[in-house]
C-alpha cells in the first residue's frame, strides 16, 4: 500500500487519470492520502481528511511510507490561518499557501512555518467571521481556495478552519448533523442545503443573521433566505430551492 502528501501550494483532484479530466476537488499544502491505484503518470487516491477519491498527478506530491502517514494521522492537524501566507522550503525559497492548508505538515516535509494558525473547534460567532474571508471569492468547479471555491469547498473550508469535520460534496454534507424542523430554528453556523428539479441535493450555504445566506454561487457572496429558498438581492427573484437545514456545531 502507498502513501503520499501534498508539498505544492494547490493542486488539482481530477475524475479520471487525464489534465484534460474534470476537476472534482483540490489538494492544499499539507494534505496526505492513501495510494488506491497507481499507474505511470496518475495516481488514484484516498484522501486522509474527508476519504474522497480522484485522481493526482504523480509528479505533484510526495510519496511516504506507510509508518509516515499512520503518524501524521494520529497528530493534531493544524491549518494556516492567515487568506494567503508562505512556507519557507529551504534557504531564501517561499511558498504561498492559501487559508486553510495544513501546515501541522510542515515539520514533517523539513520547512518552516511561522504564520497563524488554527486548530481548535470555534464559536458561531468566529466561524461566520472565517466565511466573511471568503467573500467575493470567485465560484470554480471543484475549488476550495479564495482564488476559485464551490459550494460545498466553502462550505468545508470554513467548518475545517473553525474545527469541524465535514465531507466535501453538498449530498454528503447533508448526511452530517442534526436536522432542524424549521428555519426560525435555525442560528447563525447553521448549514441550509438546496435541491434541484430532480430533487437532489445540488447547493449549500451557511446561515447569518437577519435571515441572510452566504454560499457560492457566481461568486461567494450574500443573499436573503426565506422558506422558498434563497433570494438573489441583484436579480430579485429565488435562485435555489431550500431542501433542509442542519446544524453541525452544538
Amino acid at each position: 500500500m502507498n502513501f503520499g502528501i501534498c508539498n505544492l501550494s494547490i493542486v488539482p483532484l481530477r475524475e479520471e487519470a487525464s489534465d484534460k479530466s474534470e476537476m472534482i476537488s483540490q489538494i492544499l499544502y499539507g494534505e496526505f492520502f492513501e495510494i488506491i491505484e497507481k499507474q505511470t503518470k496518475w495516481s488514484k487516491i484516498k484522501l486522509h481528511f474527508d476519504q474522497y477519491e480522484g485522481w493526482i498527478d504523480n509528479k505533484q506530491f510526495l510519496p511516504i511510507s506507510e509508518n509516515e502517514y499512520e503518524t501524521l494521522s494520529q497528530k493534531p492537524e493544524i491549518y494556516s490561518g492567515e487568506f494567503i501566507d508562505f512556507i519557507t522550503i529551504e534557504k531564501q525559497q517561499l511558498l504561498p499557501i492559501c487559508i486553510g492548508s495544513t501546515v501541522s505538515s510542515a515539520n514533517f516535509l523539513n520547512h518552516r512555518f511561522e504564520g497563524v494558525t488554527t486548530s481548535e473547534k470555534t464559536s458561531r460567532e468566529n466561524l461566520v467571521e472565517t466565511a466573511m474571508l471568503y467573500l467575493n471569492a470567485p465560484y470554480l468547479w471543484g475549488g476550495k481556495t479564495p482564488f476559485g471555491i464551490d459550494c460545498s469547498g466553502f462550505t468545508q473550508m470554513v467548518f475545517k478552519i473553525s474545527g469541524y469535520k465535514l465531507l466535501r460534496d453538498a449530498s454528503q454534507q447533508a448526511t452530517q448533523g442534526e436536522v432542524l424542523s424549521f428555519l426560525e430554528e435555525s442560528l447563525p453556523g447553521d448549514l441550509a442545503f438546496f435541491d434541484n428539479e430532480e430533487g437532489n441535493i445540488t447547493h449549500v450555504g451557511i446561515i447569518l443573521e437577519n435571515q441572510q445566506i452566504i454560499h457560492a454561487s457566481g461568486k461567494v457572496r450574500i443573499d436573503r433566505l426565506d422558506h422558498s429558498g434563497i433570494f438573489n438581492v441583484e436579480t430579485k427573484s429565488h435562485s435555489h430551492k431550500l431542501r433542509v437545514i442542519i446544524r453541525i456545531l452544538p
